[in-house]
């Protein structure tokens, strides 16, 4: 049970160590060729299903006969961008209290029973939706969809057990906060943000969390968790007649709509954090405003991210790490929410290294922008997102991902043939436009994690 964000540079390793970050996962490049080449396919053996159901949830589901396992995910319409600093953080408690036992099953049980089918089970809250999930062999996939469906409709958010996990839920936010990488992400998210609703935390903070009683969190349950606000996601082997009819009246206990959201966002301003830490090296992001995943220029900005600095080939990579030794971990993310994006650069570098470090982000930036890409750079982005989808087609749980998460933010299901067909019209002259909106060093928010005292507009200024 988990929550923030990740850029592209460590998702190996966010896959291999820790389930706590599959939000930051979801920003990255890698994963966003994966939802978009994922949720369709151009093949009939794999066509996704939009049905909705009378309650008025909806159902995404893609069946593939050639598994014997299932993926089952219930998304649903609540993340940090719908709270307000009041509440800030519900969202992610929420999500933590649904596991701590409903009105028949205790906590202790909901987890064995998951663990008596086999189920691979979790969930994560992001910004914009929470996702509680499972992946289990077929013949189990209705014994675990009741399980989650009990969670969904009947937790009991018991104040005893809410005391208790409100202690971990902090312990989360101390994770992340001696983390410094982890923390510098989160730090940069909020200030590039800082004039709309994506500012907000999805941990909250140790005083967000205080407020945080059973009826606020009841408040916001019951606002957040509407039946029109809900996607049940499922990939794998299953009879779809089957699921829907066991689906359907499960959810008769929600309220019915979403109220009415009124999104304020204003003129970004660029802003700077340093946090000085007792630790060794330096870690620094810097960021600045794109496009949202709704966005015609989404795709060439996810191609030449990845040029950028998305991957082992890339200019930041070979430039920063290869050939000037400067730092261990040097990445670019793009991340797309609904409604707004950011190119981040996150470099981790000793603290003798930053004014150079930062001094060759900006000579690759300003090359970007007068010269653009060359083909071969062009087409190896290109064969990586061809590739990601095959990839992609041999995990359910992937699919299911993929499915809930563009039916519930964008309210669709892209195509196989319209995905790559997109990225594939993106040329060396939309790169060159897109890298124009990111050359301006001058409008970078920067965030840092540090040992040692340094001003970095005066970085940015030089």
């Amino acid at each position: 049970m988990n929550s923030h964000a990740a850029g592209f540079g460590r998702m190996l390793q966010t896959l291999r160590q820790n389930n706590n970050k599959n939000e930051r996962l979801r920003g990255s490049f890698f994963y966003s060729v994966l939802v978009e080449l994922n949720s369709g396919k151009e093949r009939t053996e794999f066509m996704a299903k939009e049905i909705k159901l009378e309650c008025g949830a909806t159902i995404v589901a893609e069946r593939i006969e050639q598994v014997r396992s299932v993926a089952f995910g219930i998304w649903v319409s609540s993340g940090s961008v719908f709270e307000n600093d009041f509440n800030n953080g519900t969202s992610h408690f929420i999500e933590h209290m649904m596991f701590k036992g409903t009105e028949k099953r205790t906590a202790r049980q909901i987890a064995e029973e998951m663990d008596r089918i086999g189920a691979s089970f979790n969930a994560f809250t992001g910004k914009e939706a929470t996702c509680y999930y499972f992946r289990t062999i077929s013949s189990n996939l209705y014994t675990g969809a009741e399980i989650l469906f009990d969670m969904l409709t009947d937790s009991r958010f018991d104040t005893e057990e809410m005391d208790k996990e409100r202690k971990v839920v902090l312990e989360e936010i101390k994770m992340v906060s001696d983390t410094p990488d982890d923390d510098v992400h989160d730090t940069i998210s909020s200030i590039v943000n800082n004039n709309n609703p994506l500012c907000r935390n999805i941990l909250g903070s140790p005083e967000s969390l205080e407020r945080i009683d059973r009826d606020v969190m009841l408040e916001y349950f019951k606002s957040r968790y509407a039946r029109n606000g809900i996607v049940i996601a499922v990939a794998g082997n299953f009879d779809e007649d089957e699921l829907v009819r066991f689906c359907e009246g499960r959810m008769d206990s929600l309220n019915e709509k979403l109220p009415e959201n009124e999104r304020i966002i204003k003129t970004y301003e660029r802003q700077f954090s340093v946090k000085k830490r007792d630790i060794e090296q330096t870690h620094i992001c810097l960021a600045t405003p794109t496009v949202s995943s709704n966005d015609d220029m989404y795709y060439t900005f996810a191609l030449m991210n990845n040029i950028l600095g998305g991957s082992m080939s890339s200019r930041l990579f070979q430039n920063i790490r290869e050939q000037k030794g400067l730092a261990y971990s040097v990445c670019s993310t793009s991340t797309c929410n609904s409604f707004s994006g950011y190119l981040n650069i996150y470099a981790g570098v000793a603290h003798d290294k930053i004014a150079e470090t930062i001094k060759e982000i900006r000579i690759e930036l300003e090359k970007l922008a007068a010269h653009g890409v060359t083909e071969d750079e062009l087409f190896m982005a290109k064969t990586q997102a061809e590739t990601a989808f095959i990839f992609s087609l041999e995990n359910t749980a992937t699919l299911m991902f993929s499915l809930g998460r563009h039916k519930l933010l964008m309210n669709r299901i892209f195509s196989v043939d319209e995905a790559i067909e997109k990225y594939n019209r993106v040329s060396g002259e939309d790169i060159l436009k897109a890298a124009e909106m990111i050359s301006d060093f001058g409008n970078y928010s920067c965030a840092a994690v540090t040992g040692v005292e340094f001003d970095p507009e005066e970085y940015i200024r030089q």
